[in-house]
Order: C-alpha cells, then structure tokens, then sequence
C-alpha cells in the first residue's frame, strides 16, 4: 500500500463515527461523580484545586470506560492514585527544567512499555502522563501539589464509590460476552445448513473465557447463569461442526442430510434464545417449533454411527444450556430429552477460572514489561518512540513564544499507539475533534461569558457527552474532550483567548510530531507476518498431534492436555490475524509474504484445526480400542510442524514427507477399526500441502513451448522427514 492510499485511510478510519449502543446511565454517573467532586472543591479550595480535583474524577471515569473484566472500583481507584502520584513528582521537579525533562521520559517510557500488560493499562498510564503535563502547571507550591494530589486520589474514590453504590449492569460486559459467543455459534448452526464446512471464528469463544476467569471475590457474587455456560459453550461449536461436516459420515444429500439442517436450524433457535436470556437475565422461553423438531422420535433411525453420536452429543450440551441460561429448568421445558435418541453421558461442567486481583496482577504486568525489554520488540519501539516525541514536544512548545507548550507533548502521548493505523488515525482525529470542541467552546464562552460556576458546569456537560460518545470513534470523544479543557481551565480563570490558538497550533504540532516519529522509526507489522504464521503452524499442529495421539493410546489421553492445546492455538491465530489487520493499513511492500499467499495459507491453516476440532469431538473414551497407526502420524506432525515453522521463518517452504510416509504406511495396511480415521489423515495432508502450495511464490522455469518445467508440486519431494526446502529447488 502506497503512503498516500495509507493516509487516506487511516485518515477515514479516524474521523469515522461509529454505529453502537450507548449507555447513557453510566455516563450520567460518571458525570455525577465529576460534579460532586468539582463542587465539593469549589467549595473547599477553590477553582484551582477544583481542576485538579476534576481531572482525577475524570481520568477515574475514564478508566472504568476500558474494556477489562476487572473490577471498576479497583480501576477507579487505581487512575486516580496514579495521576496524583505522577502530578505530585511532576510538580516537584517543574521547577528544574532539565530534570522535569528527564522524569517526563522516564515516565513516558515506563507507560509506553505498560502496553506489554494489555491495552487497559497502558491506555491508563498513558492518560495519566498526559494528564500530568497540564495538572503540574496548577499548583504554586509544594503544599498545594500535595493537596492537588490527594484530591485527585478523592477523585477517584468518589467516582468508585458511586460504581459501588448505583451499578449499572454489574454483570453486563460479562453476560454480553457469553450471549455473544453463544449468538456467534447459533449464526454458525444456521450457516452449517447451507454450507457444512462453514468457517467459525472463535473470537467470541475467547472474549468469553477471559470473561469467565474471576477473582474470588467476584466469585461469590457471580449470578447463577454465567456458571458453567462458557464451557458448555466451547462444546458445542466441534459437535455441531461434526453434524454438519460430510467427512463424518452424512451424504450431502438425502434424508440423513435434510435431518440434519432441520437439527442445526433448531440448534441455532435454542442457541438465540439462550443468548437473549442470559444478555438480559430474563427466564428461557424455548420457541415450540425447535422442541418439537428436537424430540421427533425418528432421529435414531436416519442417523447412525458419528453422526448419530454428534446429536446425542448435540442433545445433552442443548439441554446443560438451557438450564444454565435459566438458573433452573427453562420455561415451557421439562427434564425429558429434547432428541428422541438416548441422552449422551452428562457434560463436564468446569470450576471457575481464577483471576489474579489487581494488586497481584502487578507482579504479573511487570513480567510481562521485562519480557518485552529487548531489541527489536514493538513494544520498546514504541515507548522509545513515544518517550522521545514527548521530550521534543514538551522542549519545542516551550520554546515557541504561544504559551503552555504542554499541549503539544499531551497530544502526542494521546494519539500515540505501538501500530501504525491507530496512531495516524487517533492523530487526525484528534486535530479535526480538537478544532470542532475549541470552536463549539469558544462560541458558547463569547456568547455566554460564563463565570467560574457555570464554566464549571459546562465541563461537566462536556464530560458528559464525552462518556456517553466514548465508543462511537475517536473524532467525536475528542470534541468534547477539547470543549471539556477550555470550560475547565476557564473555571480555573484563564481566558479563552489564552486557550484556544495555543491549544490548536501546538495540537498540530504534536500530532506531526507523533506521525512523523512513525515513519521516521516505525514497527511495522507486515515483516513480522512469517513469523506470525510460523507461530500458528506450530500450536496448531501442537494441538492436532496431541489429538491424534488421544486415539492411539485412549488410555493416557489428557483431556486438559488438548484442551490446553487448543487454546494455544487459537491465542496464535487470534495474534495472526491482528497482524494481517494492522499489516493491511500499512505503507509498506509485503516483504515476503503477499496478501494472496497469506490469504491461502489462513485458508490451509484454518482447515488442519478444523479436521482436529472434529476428531476431538469424538475423543475415544479411556476404555477404547487403540489405534497405533495414529501414534506414527502424531509423532510426524509434531516434528513436521516445527521443523516447517523453522522454515517459515527462514523464507522456505515447508515439506511433509514424514506426514506423507505416515499416512501411507496407515493405507497399506490398515487394522480394522482404523478405516474411520483415515479420512481426516488425509484431509491433514491435504491441508498442509495447500500451506506448502500457498507459500512457495518462486516462478519455475519455462520451457521453449511455454509449459512449466517443473512436473511435480514442490510438496511431492523433500530433503526427508520433517525438513524444507528453498521455493525453487529441485
């Protein structure tokens, strides 16, 4: 992508207003918080103070504004503690330029790192030093930026003890995460009917296991329906995959086939209405036309072997769901099987999963900061980036004869992200929103000329709409968060005339700063793509040797071990895919890896999980008949996949003639009861050669006639078991 295509878009992306769903009660609190605290300081100290105080009330909201399933108070609590922690040493070295400078990098290098603990955070620490850089100029004495401090903690316990008081959808992101990846499966039942091999992203699956970890005080507290739900959740989406997939055993057509979209269609109405009921906390009313298609009695007689076993599988984990969703026996059901088959052995239903509390999470987050404190990562490259762009800022707009150089640094630190896309896009919406608020101020303060009450007040509409635009895009978020700061300051005393050039002229400059930085030391994605790739070959094919492994020896087969597997495997597509995302917007040649190549391998990738997904469907139990071919296909795959990760990353392709050994040795001679698997040993091969197909872009020579000169694929010949070979080579 070209650099002017590049800005074009990101360009759009940022000024884009988003279609969501508000939640005006929770910005209504949020805006009560900041009145009470805003009033309360007026009262007390004074519109000095009162600022101060306001912008901790503020940044708190903030804070419970992000996408986390922690506790809101905590996070509260936590924004406020840490602006007047930063606001205080801030203060205390104003005084001394250079050591001011030195302590905004510091600070800004340790937030740009923060990142490596997750977005929530480092947008938190973020907002604090920009936050900062304005709140040091308020107080006029070490007293002062003490009692600034502590309002600022006061800040953030009122806005905490308000979520504490009137909670608004305690449960609410939780419950939308589980109704999603339940809705996100019922879509994918009713697709299976049409299209049986049908991608699934898991997504919604993932947003609901992070969702379902708790600490143990949330724990106690967690309403009945979101126990055990997720898990039954994550069975669901390999059975109805295997239902509906021809491989395992039911004709594309016929009457078998009928059945099972009747079955799927069903399966997507009981998987809605559970989803509604759990997103709302209302009882279950399961439409009558889904029961009635569940309890036909002749479903035993059309459905034999896999299939058969899939919707008895189906039956059970339908039945666990509806109980779940309703805290109860759901509303016009009963205790008989839905399936007019025999019922399946019952579900596991597991335990919940511990979250760390937010004062153990510090230990983990710095871990996480020292592990990316390397060479070469994205996330040193950012908060280096980011502590230099904030140096210069803070050091040009001091030196330009406009006043309150600070602006310029606060925007940079604002806009600034560890990709390209986010950065260019935040930095454009941020000088259109910047202009729109200061306009949208400026007018109403010439025309108003509001005092300190009303300035006051102003900004607590402002904040307001603020909360409640948050999730709409950037551009509208940094409208009202510019009206916010020119009522504020205003409160404060300054003039608008003393606010609004500087704050537009240095906002510009901060955003080129910011976006110049990027191009100048950049971290792009689209290099990085092999290595994404080569992460996702390895765990997924972790995950399918460790399933393959569970057939021939039922015995010692693990459970938690796939399981563990499989989760592995979806972090690493979940990460590839953020890459191909970020990689997209970015100006640069694709370096190895084209958009069509990457394109095909997803496709090849995707297709091995998926035969993995559906033999671990049907998971022998421990008392099975081993099969000990499938011990020589698992060992091949395992080394296999590694070895061609390896190559990936070296530019190579991938070769598998251990998987093909493998799978010929179980054709030659196979015992019976291992007919059955031979299909999705196939169907592996086949996946893998398609990955090799999409990953070898060398031309091969021509011959004078115009036909290629290479006859086989480059996958029918190898350097031997589980080796690469360069695109190209003989």
């Amino acid at each position: 992508m070209s650099w002017r295509r590049a800005l074009k878009d990101t360009a759009r992306s940022g000024l884009a207003v988003e279609k969501t769903r508000l939640e005006p009660l929770v910005a209504v609190r949020g805006a009560v918080g900041l009145a009470i605290v805003i009033a309360v300081s007026l009262w007390a100290f004074g519109p000095a103070a009162a600022a101060s105080s306001a912008f901790g009330a503020f940044q708190a909201a903030i804070a419970t504004f992000q996408r986390s399933w922690r506790p809101r108070p905590e996070l509260a609590l936590a924004s406020g503690t840490s602006l007047a922690v930063s606001t205080f040493l801030g203060y205390l070295t104003i005084s001394r330029e250079p050591l001011f400078l030195a302590l905004l990098v510091v600070w800004t290098f340790a937030a740009g790192m923060s990142w490596a603990a997750g977005p929530t955070i480092g947008l938190i620490a973020s907002s604090n030093v920009a936050i900062m850089l304005v709140t040091v100029t308020l107080p006029t004495s070490v007293a002062q930026a003490a009692g600034h401090a502590a309002m600022m903690i006061v800040g953030g316990v009122v806005q905490a003890a308000l979520i504490v008081l009137f909670p608004v959808r305690r449960w609410g992101a939780h419950r939308d995460a589980l109704a999603d990846a339940l809705a996100a499966e019922a879509d994918y039942a009713r697709r299976l009917r049409h299209d049986p091999v049908a991608s699934f992203d898991p997504l919604p699956l993932m947003e609901a296991r992070n969702a379902a970890a708790v600490t143990p005080r949330q724990a106690r507290r967690r309403p009945a329906e979101l126990h055990g739900a997720r898990g039954i959740a994550e069975r669901i989406r390999p059975v109805l995959a295997s239902l509906a997939d021809p491989a395992m055993g039911v004709p594309a057509e016929g009457h078998a086939r009928d059945r099972v979209r009747e079955l799927l269609a069903a399966a997507g109405a009981i998987l809605d209405v559970a989803a509604h009921s759990i997103r709302r906390g209302e009882p279950v009313t399961v439409p009558g036309a889904a029961l009635a298609t569940f309890r036909t009695p002749d479903t035993g007689s059309i459905l034999t072997g896999r299939p058969y076993r899939a919707a008895s599988r189906l039956n059970t984990l339908l039945q666990d769901v509806l109980e779940t969703a309703g805290g109860s026996t759901p509303k016009g059901t009963d205790r008989t099987p839905l399936v007019g088959i025999a019922p399946a052995a019952p579900s596991h239903r597991p335990g919940s999963r511990s979250r760390p509390t937010l004062l153990a999470l510090i230990p983990t987050a710095l871990r996480a900061m020292r592990k990316e404190l390397r060479r070469g990562s994205p996330i040193t490259r950012h908060a280096t980036r980011v502590s230099a762009v904030a140096a210069a800022g803070y050091v040009l707009g001091t030196a330009l004869p406009l006043g309150h150089g600070y602006w310029a640094p606060l925007t940079s630190v604002m806009v600034m992200r560890p990709d390209f896309s986010q950065t260019y896009s935040r930095a454009v919406a941020r000088l259109g929103g910047t202009v729109v608020g200061v306009a949208v101020a400026t007018a109403v303060v010439r025309l108003a000329d509001p005092g300190t009450y009303l300035s006051g007040a102003l900004a607590v509409v402002s904040a307001a709409l603020m909360y409640l635009l948050m999730r709409t895009g950037q551009f509208a978020a940094q409208g009202c968060i510019a009206a916010y700061v020119v009522f504020l300051l205003g409160m404060g005393g300054e003039q608008w005339t003393q606010t609004v050039p500087e704050r537009v002229l240095l906002t510009l400059l901060g955003g080129l700063l910011a976006m110049i930085a990027y191009a100048v030391y950049p971290a792009w994605e689209t290099p990085r793509l092999r290595t994404r790739l080569a992460d996702w070959l390895a765990t997924q094919g972790r995950y399918a040797a460790m399933v393959f492994d569970a057939y021939a020896d039922p015995a010692l087969r693990n459970a938690p071990d796939v399981r563990e597997a499989l989760l592995t495997a979806r972090t690493a597509r979940a990460a590839w895919h953020t890459a191909v995302a970020r990689a997209t917007a970015e100006p640069v040649r694709h370096r190895g890896l084209s958009r069509t190549a990457a394109d095909d391998a997803e496709d090849a990738l995707a297709q091995l999980g998926r035969v993995a997904m559906l033999l671990e469907a049907h998971l022998p139990d421990r008392g099975a008949t081993p099969v000990p071919a499938a011990a020589g296909l698992a060992e091949a795959l395992r080394e296999s996949t590694r070895q061609g990760a390896k190559g990936i990353r070296e530019r190579r392709v991938p070769d598998w003639e251990a998987v093909r050994a493998a799978v010929a040795a179980w054709e030659t001679e196979p015992p019976d009861g291992e007919e059955a698997l031979l299909v999705p040993a196939r169907l592996v091969l086949d996946a893998l050669t398609e990955l090799s197909e999409a990953l070898d872009t060398a031309v091969p020579p021509m011959t004078l006639d115009g036909t290629s000169a290479v006859a086989e694929p480059v996958t029918k010949t190898g350097t031997g078991t589980g080796g690469v070979r360069s695109p190209g080579s003989p």
